[in-house]
């Protein structure tokens, strides 16, 4: 599954093609992909200009002129490329080659600009994504979005607001931090790696980190500190690309030749002086990779 870093980098990449364009056309080739499409969707969103793109943890937005905000989740195997010219845009440093097979071309974005015709492609070959539209200015409220935490990296994510939501709590950490109310977008990846980094154990209760009074220990400004340098070092290298998830380029991204836990099962930690070994467990059904060494 794409997290926060990958949806970002997706956003980016469409960004130049997309933003201030004309949707000339779009063009379904199914009637649904992990849910049907909205009633009358290719017609509303035809002859649209598209405002601008954002991103709400792992969705991506796209600000119609109407008024209106296309939302689109990748799930499991979605990307989209930007194709211009009769050729996709040029592949990364990391060349992952697109399918040919245009059955797994899903929507197609027949776009009008200054730079001349162009078309965004969503392709899916597992059809887990979805897309759908809501108006901006309910956007807020909507299920996807009304019980979502602050951004990782914005303003409203620090020490006290964790300490508020972690005060008594004997949730294991990983499972705080995984839980889409405290905290929107932080995925499984970059949970093990800000972990490692502010050398605190998964297993640990979350409340731990917050004193009786209520106030954050200095363990959890420090894991803020992590979460926050983390995502921007995964999303400067473009993502980690895991299995079969590309960027808009047809590159992929590389963050995860920078793991430093994650999938790192029996070997040595990279924490400096350490002599542990990255171990792996299970927790609510998801892998977790930690040294029990240095964090605790």
């Amino acid at each position: 599954m794409p997290e926060l870093p990958e949806v970002e980098t997706v956003k980016r990449g469409l960004a130049p093609a997309m933003e201030g364009a004309r949707i000339a056309r779009l063009e379904l080739r199914r009637g649904d992909l992990r849910f049907p499409f909205p009633d009358a969707f290719a017609d509303r969103v035809s002859g649209r200009t598209i405002v601008g793109l954002g991103r709400r943890a792992k969705y991506l937005l796209v600000d119609l002129d109407d008024g209106n905000t296309l939302i689109s989740h990748l799930g499991m195997s979605g990307s989209f490329r930007v194709e211009e010219g009769g050729a996709s845009a040029t592949p990364g440093e990391f060349h992952h080659a697109r399918a040919k097979d245009e059955k797994h071309d899903h929507v197609v974005f027949h776009l009008e600009g200054s730079g001349g015709p162009r078309r965004v492609v969503y392709n899916d070959p597992r059809r887990f994504g979805f897309m759908n539209m809501v108006g901006r200015a309910d956007l807020a409220g909507h299920p996807f979005f009304r019980d979502l935490g602050p951004e990782p990296t914005g303003n409203e994510l620090g020490a006290a607001y964790l300490a508020e939501r972690f005060r008594d709590k004997a949730q294991p950490l990983k499972s705080a931090l995984l839980d889409q109310k405290n905290i929107a977008g932080l995925g499984n990846i970059y949970v093990c790696e800000a972990l490692w980094r502010s050398h605190l154990s998964p297993i640990r209760a979350a409340g731990t980190l917050v004193t009786p009074g209520g106030r954050p220990k200095a363990q959890l400004s420090l894991l803020v500190a992590a979460i926050r340098n983390v995502i921007a070092d995964a999303i400067a290298a473009g993502g980690s690309s895991l299995r079969d998830h590309i960027q808009t380029d047809g590159s992929l991204g590389y963050f995860q030749h920078s793991f430093s836990v994650y999938d790192r099962e029996g070997q040595a930690c990279r924490t400096p002086g350490c002599s542990g070994t990255v171990a792996r467990i299970v927790q609510a059904g998801r892998s977790t990779f930690y040294c029990a060494t240095c964090q605790k």
